[in-house]
């Protein structure tokens, strides 16, 4: 068996970034900005007013003073004329400030009698003007990689850019395998259980940015199996689920290697996912998962992810990791690196976590209810209360 870490890096190493694609503002959030982009403009792009009120030519105008309004200035609509000394323009917040205005006066200090203007003894300080290019200037960039939030758009959009270069979404053909399997809504035998891992994980691959795709459940033939594959040649991950331990019904890893599998490695010191393998397919990465419930998802949190991550530009790294307090004493662990399902809740410093009494890998309840999974390290312990421990947020 090697470690968690050894597997993770064999993995990684089958995930290289993937080309980029074009696509519209529309359609890119929570895509990966595959380069920077820059601005086509200075935003805004002209001098303009912060506020609702009347431009003048004053620097330092004082409570009482007066000015004939000449003009109007809306958003969208300059004044083009020649505003001068005792003169003011009305004009409204985002419109282009006249020439040789330098401040704006708020409307709320000014008392107005048909077109002469009264300042009021309260006057804002501020200029209340935008300056040009006060946001952005002509070729300023949006970084990449980055996963683009709603904030980027608008930002990319002020750029008068309509369009982003994406990374492609690695595609994750998901495959379930056993005769003892049906899909949900329809009626198993009495030696038969419901499909469920391929949901979870499909759930999980495009929570990370993949286009993932259910393919037949494979049954417990080679035929089977060698036809579900064929059917994911056009993938960038291969997931399989099941089948990848020693029993006689088994048949990934034959199957597989017959169908040109250059295997990385095979059985991890990990609990729950000790049955792993991943190797290189042909153009596609693959990963195959234990058949256990909880086993699959937690070895989709800890392999898939990032190895969709690093297929999206993201880095080859793990998944992010943060210290929380342990709050129940724990036994010493075991040889293998353990991920416990547990609970979070508030602490004074960290959160605190608890691992819950129940780790079977069957458990899909405990998964559920889980905020996190705690790291236990192989052969680590006895661990008392209030220990430091990493944990995996899920």
């Amino acid at each position: 068996m090697i470690t968690v870490d050894e597997a993770l890096s064999a993995c990684l190493a089958l995930a290289d970034p993937l080309p980029s694609e074009e696509i519209s503002l529309t359609e890119a959030n929570g895509r990966v900005l595959a380069q920077a982009v820059q601005a086509r403009r200075d935003q805004p792009p002209f001098a303009a007013s912060a506020m609702d009120g009347y431009a003048v030519t004053a620097e330092a105008p004082q409570p009482g003073d007066r000015f004939t309004v000449i003009g109007e200035a809306a958003a969208g609509h300059v004044w083009d004329g020649q505003l001068g000394a005792g003169q003011a323009v009305r004009i409204f917040t985002g419109a282009p400030v006249p020439e040789g205005a330098a401040r704006v006066i708020i409307q709320e200090d000014v008392t107005r009698d048909g077109d002469v203007i009264t300042l009021g003894d309260r006057l804002d300080h501020q200029t209340n003007i935008r300056p040009a290019g006060g946001d952005f200037l002509t070729g300023d960039a949006i970084p990449a990689p980055r996963i683009l939030r709603p904030a980027d758009l608008a930002l990319a959009a002020a750029m008068n850019l309509p369009a982003l270069p994406v990374t492609r979404k690695p595609v994750v053909a998901l495959i379930a395998t056993g005769d003892e399997l049906v899909q949900p809504g329809e009626t198993p035998r009495p030696d038969q259980i419901v499909a469920s891992n391929s949901y979870g994980l499909k759930a999980l691959a495009e929570a990370a940015g993949a286009h993932a795709r259910l393919l037949p459940i494979a049954r417990d033939t080679v035929e089977s199996l060698a036809s579900t594959l064929k059917l994911a040649t056009d993938a960038d991950i291969i997931v399989t689920i099941g089948g990848a331990s020693v029993g006689d019904h088994d048949l990934v890893a034959q199957v597989a290697a017959a169908e040109g599998l250059e295997r990385s490695f095979y059985k991890v010191a990990l609990r729950p996912g000790k049955p792993l393998m991943a190797g290189r397919m042909g153009r596609a990465a693959l990963l195959g998962l234990p058949g256990n419930p909880v086993s699959a998802m937690v070895c989709g949190q800890i392999f898939l992810v990032p190895m969709i991550r690093a297929m999206l530009g993201l880095g080859k790294a793990p998944a992010p990791r943060e210290t929380a307090e342990l709050a129940v004493d724990l036994p010493q662990n075991g040889p293998r690196e353990h991920y416990m399902r547990a609970v979070l809740e508030p602490g004074s410093r960290y959160p605190r976590v608890t691992p819950d009494p129940r780790q079977d890998s069957a458990l899909l309840s405990v998964l559920s209810r889980a905020d996190a999974l705690m790291i236990y390290p192989a052969g680590a312990g006895p661990l008392d209360a209030g220990t430091l421990v990493d944990i995996l947020r899920i």
